[in-house]
């Protein structure tokens, strides 16, 4: 049984597409949908948008999607392009591929993990996103960028940061003992 289910009244708050039941086969959407699997299901899940497998379930499968929180049981390979959660009651056996991942105290893992995607290879960063990211204001990782200080590229007249060179460059910095200076 599949329920289409909007988490609260309010306006503005996100539907969730739960799945109750035993399934088996392919599910595939190809626009972005919340989707939460409850019961049991083993095959192919490619999803896009946030991908939940509840508690309570029982996954065996392949599953692609963007981002992926697992509460329950899954056995089998697991690809995300943005991230992957697992939650305290989280029991994972085989593949994860994901540029970000997070355990709950509690989770268990059997298996492999692999730290790659986007974030860890090609994506670029503008100068706001980074400036986030090192939790400075914009101008001040522009004037690192313009002084040579970061590891930067200039195209079409803006600044653009490869985020595994940063990444290597805070791990470098870290290594160094020498502190990221503040603004001010």
């Amino acid at each position: 049984m599949a329920l289409r289910r909007q988490k609260s009244d309010e306006p503005g708050t996100e539907r969730w597409l739960e799945v109750d039941a035993s399934m088996t086969g392919t599910l595939a959407f190809k626009d972005p949908v919340n989707l939460q699997i409850n019961g049991k299901f083993e095959g192919t899940l490619d999803t896009k948008g946030a991908l939940a497998i509840g508690e309570a379930a029982h996954v065996k499968a392949t599953i692609r999607g963007e981002a992926i929180t697992i509460g329950g049981t899954v056995d089998g390979t697991i690809s995300a392009t943005r991230r992957v959660a697992l939650l305290a009651t989280a029991r994972v056996t085989g593949k994860i591929t994901s540029p970000r991942v997070s355990m709950e105290d509690g989770a268990v893992l059997h298996g492999t993990l692999e730290m790659s995607g986007p974030a860890a290879q090609g994506q670029w960063l503008t100068v706001d996103e980074l400036a986030r990211y090192l939790e400075v204001d914009a101008a001040t990782v522009s004037q690192w960028a313009q002084a040579g200080r970061l590891p930067a590229q200039r195209e079409n007249g803006q600044w653009r940061f490869d985020r595994a060179k940063i990444e290597e460059w805070l791990a470098n910095e870290k290594i160094n003992n020498e502190k990221i200076p503040k603004e001010g």
